[in-house]
């Protein structure tokens, strides 16, 4: 049984409130007897993840909240919808479609939320502080929210995560509670060879391997003894919730909560450690190419976690301005390429053949041509969808080896350690 606060049976019992904040409340009542939470937690912020188009019930439900009088009690932000507002040909959905989905986005934007269209609200100011309940939908986001930021979320999925917000409160269950974010397994790297965790490849790499390590588990990481941008962290946290159901990796020294062993495992001994070794490493990295890792490609797909600023401008200077051979799509939202226009940055990428994609991604809705090819990443999470979303089997290297590939129009891979 749930315990409910007089506020909240006020709400219930139409007292108090809208319909749809009754709705909403109820939701995440069901939700909490479901998996056997004592309470609710009231959360200061929500990162929406069900206002992608996946069909009409979630339209029409969104709908009703909203028609209902439902609006967020906290800021909320809106991961990435289906249609890009600045070009929306670019989308390859029936004119039904289109009009759903948009209809959808502009439901969550009725209902308060804050239209940032991103997988990375982080990015854009959305930075809740160590200990912050939170919820927080898309998988990236949610491991980047409470390894990096040290925000306590649960993966919440669509109609939770916009009754979260609309409430205010969420189930307190999972990782909201304290005694449930210790980690069990020691992934160690010390003994990995440094010129291998110079790789711009290493955290994505590292990332896949832990997904497929923790299982339901959570981890720590041992011998990351370096300065690390959250690039990186973005990137190895996508990686690791894409292979694996991973909400919460203890990266010691990193994340704020894992200043020490000791204190990430609760005083107990880990229930197993685990020597990561270059082979490992090696299979890791291979598992993120579908095909052969040679010949012509169709296109480069960057930006899953969206781009960011220091990305685009890596990328840039890579591509010494030189075109691009085949199209090179940038994945990002609408506030990153605000400033890339404002700096000159934009023009000089779309000059050399990058396509913008704002506030959507190519993975999640349809917008490569054709019904497949092949496709060159850097991104362990475009890797690992892109066959089963978009039918593009993905070549997995660093940035260096897209530009390179995108200039050629073939795979051109420098394996380095990785051979």
């Amino acid at each position: 049984m749930v315990e409910i606060t007089q506020e909240e049976k006020a709400i219930l019992n139409s007292e108090f409130g809208t319909t749809g904040d009754k709705t909403a409340l109820s939701i995440v009542v069901k939700a909490a007897e479901m998996l056997g939470a004592k309470r609710l937690v009231k959360i200061t912020s929500s990162h929406i993840d069900g206002c992608l188009y996946h069909g009409d019930s979630g339209v029409l439900f969104c709908e009703s909240l909203a028609k209902n009088g439902a609006k967020t009690k906290v800021p909320t932000t809106t991961n990435v919808g289906a249609v890009n507002f600045l070009k929306t040909n670019q989308a390859r959905l029936s004119s039904e479609k289109l009009q759903m989905a948009r209809r959808l986005m502009d439901a969550h934007v009725n209902m308060g939320c804050t239209p940032s269209w991103t997988c990375a609200p982080y990015q854009i100011g959305a930075r809740p502080k160590k200990g912050e309940q939170v919820a927080w939908g898309e998988s990236n986001a949610v491991a980047f929210a409470n390894t990096v930021l040290g925000a306590r979320t649960n993966r919440y999925g669509d109609f939770l995560d916009i009754a979260c917000a609309v409430s205010g409160r969420a189930p307190y269950y999972g990782l909201h509670c304290s005694k449930n974010r210790h980690a069990e397994i020691l992934l160690d790297v010390t003994g990995l060879p440094e010129k291998v965790k110079e790789e711009d490849t290493f955290f994505p790499v590292l990332g896949s391997l832990i997904g497929r390590l923790s299982s339901d588990s959570i981890c720590a990481v041992s011998g990351i003894n370096w300065i690390v941008s959250e690039d990186q962290l973005k990137a190895l946290c996508a990686a690791a919730a894409s292979t694996g159901a991973v909400g919460l990796v203890h990266i010691i020294g990193i994340t704020p909560e894992a200043t020490d062993l000791r204190h990430v495992f609760n005083t107990q001994r880990p229930r197993e450690i685990i020597s990561i070794d270059m082979d490992m490493m090696k299979g890791a990295f291979h598992k993120l190419s579908q095909t052969k890792q040679a010949g012509s490609i169709d296109c480069v797909a960057l930006g899953s976690p969206h781009f960011s600023i220091s990305e685009c401008e890596q990328l840039l200077e890579m591509s010494d301005e030189k075109k691009f051979k085949v199209p090179v799509y940038v994945c990002t939202n609408r506030h990153t390429a605000q400033q890339l226009k404002t700096q000159d940055i934009y023009s000089r990428l779309e000059r050399i053949g990058v396509v913008f994609i704002i506030d959507t991604c190519v993975v999640v809705t349809p917008i490569l041509p054709g019904s497949g090819g092949i496709m060159m990443t850097n991104s362990a999470k475009f890797a690992h969808y892109s066959a089963g979303n978009t039918g593009y089997r993905p070549i997995f290297g660093s940035l260096s080896d897209c530009v390179k590939s995108a200039q050629k129009g073939s795979a051109t891979l420098n394996y380095g350690p990785w051979k």
